[in-house]
Parts: structure tokens; C-alpha cells; sequence
């Protein structure tokens, strides 16, 4: 596969994924809302870290994003940063 045509393959992955960055899922989210629910929501995480029995996991990048923590699988608190 050459670079023209793997980035046509990726392009509309990132898309999707930025796309689901929106204030709309952001309202959606709820205290208490399962983990499995959150990644049908936003899609798969790019990263998770557990401390102390505190899952915190981000959807996109350090300048536009929504982090997540949960405790026993359930959201607690979350935040987001320039996604309007």
C-alpha cells in the first residue's frame, strides 16, 4: 500500500473519531453511565490509567478533549476541553 493511498484509509478514521468530540455526546454523558456505554458513545479511548482503583481515560488529544473517570465501571466526573 503506498502513503497516498493509506492515507485515504486513515483519514476517515480520524474523522470518525473527532467526530464523536462533540458537545452533544459530551451532554449525554451521565454520573453513573457504565464504562461499555461511554465507548459506544465516544469510540475507543486513546489512553486509560488506573490509580487506586480510579480508571481516568481521554478521548482525542492534549487540545481538544473529554477525559472520563470511573470507579467500578461507572462514570464519577468527567471533563472536556475545546469541543465547541
Amino acid at each position: 500500500m503506498n502513503i497516498k493511498t493509506s492515507i485515504l484509509v486513515a483519514l476517515p478514521l480520524l474523522l470518525a473519531a473527532c467526530g464523536k468530540l462533540t458537545v452533544e455526546n459530551y451532554d449525554k454523558l451521565k454520573v453513573g453511565m457504565p464504562y461499555t456505554e461511554v465507548k459506544q458513545l465516544l469510540g475507543t479511548p486513546e489512553r486509560c490509567s488506573d490509580v487506586l482503583g480510579v480508571k481516568s481515560c481521554t478521548w482525542g488529544d492534549e487540545k481538544r478533549h473529554i477525559t472520563v473517570n470511573f470507579i467500578g465501571d461507572q462514570v464519577v466526573i468527567f471533563n472536556a476541553e475545546n469541543i465547541r
